[in-house]
């Protein structure tokens, strides 16, 4: 399911544990779906981070692309996103892909989906 862009904030969200913090150390990335929205959860020098792992240049997965300091690079065409906020860097992604709050509880590492209406 691909969301409309936001940069979801705590309270708007339902926190979902997937995965232990030791399981995706720093430098390396986690790819997984909850519920319906494919997701990849970064860890960046001991903080982490999460997007729709989705572009929005051609609705294809971006999670696996290189990354860039705090930079994504969708291994099709080479747009770029900041994986802290969903913001589109470089063409030819037209518009940002939601980013998802991310917290550390007893050494699980949780993404809040947005809650349901």
């Amino acid at each position: 399911m691909a969301l409309e862009y936001r940069r979801y904030k705590p309270e708007e969200c339902e926190f979902v544990p997937v995965a232990l913090a030791e399981e995706v150390p720093p430098g390396e990335r986690l790819l997984l779906t909850i519920g319906d929205i494919d997701v990849v959860v970064f860890n960046i020098a001991g903080q982490y981070f999460a997007i729709e792992d989705r572009c929005t240049h051609d609705d294809a997965p971006i999670g696996d692309g290189e990354l860039e300091g705090y930079t994504l690079v969708c291994p099709r065409h080479g747009a770029r996103f900041d994986v802290r906020t969903g913001q589109v860097l470089a063409p030819p992604a037209p518009a940002p892909v939601p980013a998802f709050p991310v917290q550390v509880h007893d050494g699980r590492i949780e993404v809040g989906i947005p809650r349901q209406k």
